[in-house]
């Protein structure tokens, strides 16, 4: 009977100096581009992590760099100083640090490795009772069986039980004592009766 196999493995965790690089790479392409390139780094944690929840993000960053540029397009000044453009500014700036800020949060929540004692989560397209690849985090987990043994069907021969272990040593000794102590009263019985029956 074959089962599904392995399943593909999960993507490994970068080290952690990848990870603080590429977390200062896109933390200060936003800040440095004076908030116009700040859809980058919701688009990373969203191409990171996969989640639904980080591509609206994604998006609501474009929606609100968009109001950003309406704003700012209608000012004809050079430094925006009229309301709209100050509004632009300020709704492009604030975007940029909540870019960053949300960014930097996606990021360490996918990326922290998973505390002693706790159970890593599967991979997908992992079923139970299928043999696994080894997990990392298996040192620090309790060791647990797959799946029940199931009962020997009516009419199959029962194998017999594995041989037990050698005893100890000390055991032994009890048990040889215990012997002589036996061999002596079968042959010296305390019983005046006539009713010897070995001691047992």
């Amino acid at each position: 009977m074959q089962g599904h196999g392995y399943a593909a493995p999960p993507p490994r965790r970068p080290s952690t100096g990848v990870l603080v690089l590429l977390r200062v790479i896109f933390v200060a392409v936003p800040i440095l581009s004076i908030g116009f390139l700040a859809w980058v780094a919701p688009l990373r944690a969203a191409i990171v992590t996969r989640k639904r929840g980080d591509w609206w993000v994604f998006a609501g960053s474009l929606a609100v760099l968009g109001i950003s540029f309406a704003l700012l397009s209608t000012d004809n000044t050079d430094d925006f100083s009229t309301p709209k453009g100050n509004a632009g500014m300020i709704i492009l700036l604030l975007n940029a640090a909540a870019c960053v800020a949300y960014y930097l949060y996606a990021d360490i929540h996918h990326h922290r490795p998973y505390p002693t004692g706790h159970p890593v989560p599967p991979a997908s397209g992992m079923n139970y009772g299928y043999p696994q690849p080894p997990s990392p985090y298996a040192a620090t987990l309790p060791q647990t069986p797959v799946a029940p043994i199931p009962a020997p069907a009516p009419g199959t021969p029962v194998p017999p039980p594995p041989p037990h272990r050698p005893a100890p040593a000390r055991i032994d000794q009890v048990r040889a004592e215990l012997d002589e102590l036996s061999d002596y009263l079968r042959q010296h019985p305390g019983h005046t009766d006539g009713n010897h029956e070995g001691g047992r």
